[in-house]
């Protein structure tokens, strides 16, 4: 049985973003009904620590990593049979907001060094440093946060092989060359062809250089990120390590997004008997306050960022809706795109209705309930909500 050490610094249900959270879920769920043995690494947020707690879980290890105390709590991801590794070390991850910004929606000062020491142990875990039984035969690691362990990795004469996935090159973790030094990487790192990106620390470099093998979320992204125009400054890089370079589509978890048994819905339905769709839809507008009426209902669910093109959905908004339309939102993200669009809604009570912040129930009650969904990102590594509104006929 092939063992994998899946590092991931979100997964649903425990802490979610994005993406990330719901393949972080659904991929070693899959994996492991494969037979393979596959263990998560999480940071220990303070939700997922107290879900542990409430589980009965305990402490397995404690270790001292220079000025930290860290402890790794052993238990499972909520719903599966999947093992979930804790890396608990309040002073980095006790902390409000989301993983990676404090509740005014800026970067948490410390995020370098948050994820630098999540990466070691990561590394420890791989190599058998962690006091643990288990080692894996593979690390699977996702995004810039888990990009450092195939960095601590690679002078380990019998370490395990290392994968790195892209879900979103845009988000690289990008620090200045003073958080380098000050994490105490070697002076051998700082190289252009390594570490050093532009005169600045660069986490993802460090996956894409390192790993022994890269995929990510589709094939046509993995040729787009070769190219000037999506790679971030990183095409050359990823347009060296081609050969190891593999695009895999996205898939999602049919069972948690199935209208036919989706728990979320108060009316459920499928191909076959489709007219519950339009009483999902009527549900979805008594709930957010807005008219039941038959004018078209149009979702928008996603990060309030450049990326999403929310901008340009900001300038057609007052169109669609003296046209008759509906809106619904559900996101958060940059305050520019928050308070146009939380003004429109107050312009336009009982037709547009915006939810700031995340709430998985409510995105699969406008998945379902909404006529079309609207997705007009400037560029889309893959794209689970597409997925998710064709499973659900928008």
């Amino acid at each position: 049985m092939i063992r994998v050490l899946f590092a991931t610094s979100e997964v649903y249900p425990l802490v979610k973003t994005g993406g990330l959270a719901d393949v972080s879920a659904s991929l070693p769920e899959a994996l492991c009904r494969l037979e393979y043995d596959v263990h998560i690494l999480l940071p220990g947020y303070p939700g997922a620590v107290k879900a542990a707690r409430e589980a009965g879980s305990r402490r397995k290890v404690r270790f001292r990593i220079g000025q930290y105390e860290v402890s790794l709590w052993q238990t499972r991801l909520p719903g599966t049979a999947v093992t979930l590794w804790l890396m608990d070390c309040p002073p980095l991850f006790d902390r409000p907001g989301n993983p990676y910004q404090n509740e005014e929606g800026r970067d948490w000062w410390d995020n370098a060094h948050r994820f630098e020491l999540f990466c070691k142990v990561g590394a420890m875990m791989a190599v058998g440093e962690a006091g643990l039984s288990w080692r894996p035969d593979v690390v699977h690691c996702n995004d810039w946060q888990t990009a450092l362990i195939p960095v601590f990795l690679e002078h380990y004469p019998h370490r395990p092989g290392t994968v790195f996935t892209i879900h979103n090159l845009a988000y690289q973790g990008i620090f200045p060359q003073e958080t380098f030094r000050s994490l105490g990487l070697p002076d051998s790192l700082w190289r252009w062809d390594l570490l050093e990106f532009y005169g600045q620390l660069s986490f993802i470099k460090g996956g894409l250089v390192f790993s022994d093998r890269i995929t990510t979320v589709s094939p046509e992204y993995a040729r787009e990120i070769q190219t000037p125009e999506y790679g971030h400054g990183l095409d050359g890089v990823l347009s060296h390590r081609k050969d190891r370079l593999t695009g895999i589509l996205n898939g999602i978890d049919t069972r948690v997004w199935n209208p036919e048994e989706d728990p979320e819905l108060a009316f459920r339905y499928g191909l076959d008997h489709l007219k519950n769709k339009a009483q999902c839809q009527a549900q979805l507008q008594r709930e957010l306050g807005l008219k039941v009426d038959g004018g078209p209902l149009l979702g928008f669910i996603g990060r309030l960022v450049e990326q999403k093109g929310v901008d340009w959905l900001i300038e057609v908004i007052p169109t669609l809706l003296e046209r008759g339309c509906q809106l619904v939102l559900l996101g958060s993200g940059e305050a520019r795109y928050e308070e146009p669009l939380k003004q429109l809604a107050r312009e336009w009570p009982g037709q547009m209705s915006l939810t700031l912040g995340y709430n998985e129930g409510l995105s699969h009650r406008i998945t379902a309930g909404c006529d079309m969904f609207l997705m007009p990102s400037r560029f889309e590594p893959c794209g689970l909500n597409q997925m998710y509104s064709l499973r659900y006929g928008t």
